[in-house]
């Protein structure tokens, strides 16, 4: 576990509804609002993982790796916000846990190394979900 890293909580406005194929979960129908991705930069590049993100939302960037890259890539998302927590804390399930407690998960999305459900949920208030993910972060 590196200091420079730690658990980071994307806010991802998605203006219109899509399908998208992500990885091997499939199709995905995303409906239009906000998503929260929970992820963990714990490893040798740290948070360099959410500059990695924001480059692929940019389109600057065109590798998918993990399942938040088939979403990020959609030409209409855009991050709006990153919430991290402090250097070399890992708390990506409590904080994927406790969004989904409050708003809709999407099935299996970045859960895959782990037994969660999910770590991406979705909801059609912004604010509330901006909120909930400080909240989550603080605790």
């Amino acid at each position: 576990m590196t200091a420079s890293g730690g658990t980071y909580t994307l806010l991802v406005a998605m203006p219109s509804a899509d399908t998208l194929t992500v990885g091997a979960l499939g199709e995905i129908t995303f409906d239009a609002g906000w998503y929260a991705y929970t992820g963990s930069a714990l490893g040798s590049g740290g948070f360099a993982r959410v500059r990695r993100h924001r480059e692929l939302a940019r389109g600057e960037r065109d590798t998918r790796h993990w399942h938040i890259d088939y979403l990020l890539g959609h030409p209409e998302t855009r991050i709006a916000a990153v919430v991290r927590t402090g250097a070399g804390i890992d708390r990506e399930c409590a904080v994927g846990r406790a969004l989904a407690a409050e708003f809709a998960p999407v099935p299996a999305f970045g859960a895959s190394d782990c037994n969660c459900d999910s770590h991406l949920v979705y909801a059609d208030d912004g604010e509330a979900l901006a909120a909930a993910i400080a909240r989550a972060h603080e605790r």
